[in-house]
């Protein structure tokens, strides 16, 4: 005879989700045997079997998840790092009619795209997207929106250089010299 519970979970893509959990009380067993979640419902399969091994009741359960907002959950267009955060406060700050940096993409190199970078000054404000992050405002040029979503700024001070690093998850590619990239 089992006592105490026992779990079971395999969790396949984003979209569904199997779960068998077990509760043993007295000489009924209760199993929620699958548990499939499919764009906003989510399905439950729940059967008792008894100690014996017959079936005692088998249930179907239909739950409406919540939809979230469309602005609620959204990733991040751009994410400064610390490093980052302070240099482009350095830079505003010998800029006094900058208000933040605008960063864009244009064709350029061997494989398509380079990042742009250029002080914002308060009556260029168009349909730009604002990120602003620790004091700091970054305006992302529509046409670089999708390309830069999800990407981190960084800022590396080295021996021989300093530069503002993108750490981008939508690049494909990138030439020998680092100059451009393809999404």
């Amino acid at each position: 005879m089992f006592s105490g519970n026992a779990h079971f979970c395999i969790q396949l893509g984003t979209h569904l989700t199997f779960a068998m959990h077990s509760a043993f009380s007295g000489l009924a067993r209760c199993t929620v045997l699958c548990r499939v979640v499919l764009l906003s419902r989510t399905f439950h399969l729940t059967s008792c079997v008894s100690s014996s091994g017959q079936v005692i009741s088998t249930a179907v359960k239909t739950t409406n998840r919540p939809r979230k907002s469309a602005l609620t959950g959204r990733q991040a267009p751009l994410v400064l790092t610390k490093a980052a955060v302070a240099r482009v406060h350095e830079l505003l700050q010998k800029q006094p009619d900058a208000v933040g940096l605008r960063i864009g993409v244009k064709t350029r190199g061997c494989n398509g795209l380079s990042y742009t970078l250029e002080f914002c000054k308060q009556d260029q404000q168009t349909s730009d997207e604002v990120v602003e992050q620790d004091g700091v405002k970054l305006f992302i040029d529509r046409r670089a929106q999708l390309t830069l979503l999800g990407t981190e700024m960084d800022f590396q001070d080295g021996l021989l250089a300093s530069e503002f690093v993108f750490n981008n998850p939508n690049v494909k590619g990138t030439c020998g010299c680092g100059e451009s990239f393809r999404v």
